[in-house]
């Protein structure tokens, strides 16, 4: 089956397209239209001709970092373009999954297409040859500071272009060498510039955080599907979610929140409602737009600077084929991402800590309203015996502890390091990496978390609403109900599983 193509360099890209070439169900291509094929031979001339003049140029004439007081010589430029990506091949860790790796990659090929990097379309063109072949460098997850670009990780993409290194390819893992033979392909040999353009960027945490960004947006329509059910479980107000009380504070999370809440609910001051056990549910139910909320207007901050980012060129130094000039600056430097992405780890960390609360809640008849007391489902003799969701809740509260405990700014934590050159770092890399560990602790609490609510329908004979009949049907194809003590490790994982692929019934992703 042929793919749909996606045009990238004279078109403007959004995280749902780069996720996209993530998966591999667009096919990458470097736009055709001659305007802007003949500005990238033209940027790519500028840096040719200001070596002609022998002007200096950094990362071409000179050493890079605190090394750019060293010239090279003619002779040695073409040993030094292989020796750049070489050098920065340091990366320590396990090496990134498929679908994170071809993100970065994708990252790369979006923001060097945006031109001012000198780089050529050759060079674009085989990147997108290799990401649509599915062959992926592997990249290791630790080594980049986010300042000086994403260095260490960015290496490793140039490296399978000059088919050096292992790569992924089409899940197998082997020689860069040996996937272009298999691809019919010869390595490419980099110009002056070119491997500097590629290693040098913000494309990993972009990448890294794009996937990041989608998984939250997820958690936030999950999170609010189970607030919905532990507030029916509990026999909650729903005039807490009132679409007026969230327009009179208009933070767009929070109405958008609320408004997922109580369609789930069915809920309408119109429409007569059975009387709630309490005028006020705790706050793990009542504030639950309000934690929500500040996910999904973090996920739209997010956005906004990861799209940035991802079209903007971040490469140093940059080419202004207008004037012919070659800028040097600071737009490899990774704050702003550091910055969103800090935050989207704090508003994740928030919510997995609310729906372990709403387990809390359920797992108590005095907050339950009634319900077994640990959600145990056997009666009488031999009930005992048996102790329900009371080890589920402790590992949702290790995993929402162990979400928060990694909330700390890892932009607090910059660090000189270069040789005191790059001595104000943004640390923005980390930040990503740590967004996808929250994310996953998070998905694991809310698969609990919808497991008891589940539960809960069990116990109750079933649900008043449409919604959480259908989520509880979806679940109950995977999930038995629990019934007497057993190991519900396997539980979890299929529920995250079910998360993770997007086949859950919930709440629509447009706003």
């Amino acid at each position: 089956m042929s793919l749909d193509s996606l045009e990238i360099g004279s078109t403007h890209q959004t995280l749902e397209n780069l996720l996209a070439l993530a998966r591999g169900t667009r096919r990458p291509m470097i736009s055709r239209r001659a305007e802007y094929r003949a500005r990238l031979a033209e940027e790519h001339e500028v840096v040719s001709r200001a070596l002609a003049r022998g002007e200096s140029v950094y990362g071409v004439t000179t050493g890079v970092g605190a090394s750019v007081v060293n010239e090279i010589d003619a002779a040695h430029r073409s040993d030094f373009v292989r020796n750049l990506f070489r050098m920065l091949g340091t990366g320590v860790g396990d090496p990134l999954p498929e679908l994170e790796s071809a993100a970065v990659m994708a990252a790369r090929i979006v923001s060097l297409a945006s031109g001012r990097s000198g780089v050529r379309a050759l060079v674009l063109d085989r990147m997108c040859e290799l990401l649509e072949a599915r062959c992926l460098p592997r990249i290791p997850e630790l080594g980049s500071v986010g300042a000086s670009g994403d260095l260490a990780p960015l290496s490793y993409i140039a490296g399978m272009v000059a088919g050096e290194g292992k790569v992924r390819l089409r899940g197998r893992v082997i020689e860069s060498a040996e996937a272009h033979e298999s691809l019919g392909l010869v390595p490419l040999e980099f110009e002056p510039k070119e491997s500097l353009s590629l290693v040098n960027g913000t494309s990993f945490m972009t990448g890294l955080g794009a996937v990041a960004w989608e998984r939250a947006g997820d958690l936030a329509r999950l999170a609010c599907a189970i607030t919905a059910m532990a507030s029916e479980a509990t026999r909650g107000n729903p005039r807490h979610f009132d679409a007026r009380i969230a327009l009179w504070k208009p933070h767009a999370g929070q109405v958008r929140a609320a408004r997922w809440i109580r369609e789930h609910l069915e809920y309408s001051p119109e429409r007569p409602a059975p009387k709630p056990a309490r005028l006020q549910d705790r706050y793990s139910i009542r504030c639950a737009p309000n934690v929500i909320g500040v996910l999904l207007d973090a996920t739209e901050l997010a956005r906004d600077v990861l799209e940035i980012e991802l079209n903007g060129a971040n490469d140093n130094p940059l080419v202004d084929c207008e004037t012919g000039e070659i800028l040097h600056g600071a737009n490899f430097y990774g704050g702003h991402l550091c910055f969103a992405l800090d935050a989207l780890k704090s508003a994740t960390a928030s919510v997995a800590d609310l729906i372990d609360r709403q387990i809390a809640l359920l797992c108590r008849p005095e907050t339950s309203e009634g319900l077994p007391a640990e959600l145990i489902a056997l009666d009488g003799e031999g009930s005992t015996a048996h102790h329900g969701f009371k080890g589920m809740q402790v590992t949702a509260s290790a995993l929402a502890a162990e979400a928060l405990k990694l909330t700390m700014p890892a932009a607090s934590f910059s660090r000189s390091t270069e040789s005191h050159n790059q001595d104000k770092v943004s640390m923005g890399s980390i930040a990503a990496r740590e967004s996808l560990r929250i994310l996953e602790l998070s998905e694991a609490v809310a698969a609990i978390g919808l497991l008891a609510v589940c539960q809960c329908v069990d116990l109750r004979g079933g649900a008043p609403s449409r919604a959480s009949r259908q989520l509880h049907t979806a679940v109950r194809k995977h999930v038995p109900p629990l019934h007497a003590d057993r190991r519900q490790d396997a539980d979890i994982a299929r529920i995250v599983e079910l998360v993770s692929a997007r086949s859950l019934p919930l709440a629509p992703q447009a706003p």
